[in-house]
């Protein structure tokens, strides 16, 4: 378990600085800490505080990005998803078909009502999966956060409500559409 996350984590460090400053993954420096950051993962599931996702190749195993799933707000309930790509996965099509997949989950185990995702507005492969996977923009706050780098950047809002996810599932598998009158 540790050796891989281990690795994993060293490799996307670099690629994960300007978009992923707070994963956990950053925190890895040592064995250990991967050891750690995954039972961490694995009692944040069970306790139903955190869903981290691992994504893996089909047919060489390799890992290939992650997805989170948090409750926001277990009343209503809304969640929020985020996810990266491996770096030497990235453009792959491999974070949307997951993120489809962390939809679909939510909605339907999860019992979502919305789910919601923030996001660069420099961050074009984020905002790409989001509206892929038929998020709709709810709002752009400009401006809003210094990076590291000394530049600044603002954040897009996107969510998509339980309505329009079954009306997307029904469309993609070709039911016919309830309209209300």
């Amino acid at each position: 378990m540790g050796p891989g996350n281990y690795t994993m984590s060293q490799k996307n460090k670099p690629h994960l600085a300007r978009y992923e400053s707070g994963n956990p993954v950053m925190t890895i420096s040592a064995e250990q800490d991967a050891e750690i950051t995954v039972r961490d993962f694995a009692a944040a599931w069970v306790a139903r505080q955190a869903f981290f996702l691992g994504v893996f190749h089909r047919d060489t195993h390799a890992f290939v990005a992650q997805i989170y799933i948090g409750p926001v707000n277990w009343e209503l309930p809304e969640f929020e998803i985020g996810y990266f790509a491996d770096v030497e996965h990235e453009g792959h099509g491999y974070v949307t078909e997951a993120a489809r997949a962390a939809l679909r989950f939510a909605f339907e185990h999860l019992r979502a009502h919305r789910v919601r995702l923030e996001c660069d507005d420099t961050n074009a492969r984020s905002y790409r999966v989001a509206e892929r996977c038929g998020m709709v923009k709810e709002g752009h706050i400009r401006e809003n956060k210094r990076n590291a780098d000394g530049s600044i950047s603002g954040t897009l809002h996107y969510g998509i409500l339980r309505s329009e996810f079954i009306a997307r599932q029904q469309e993609a598998q070709g039911e016919p559409q309830l309209v209300d009158a």
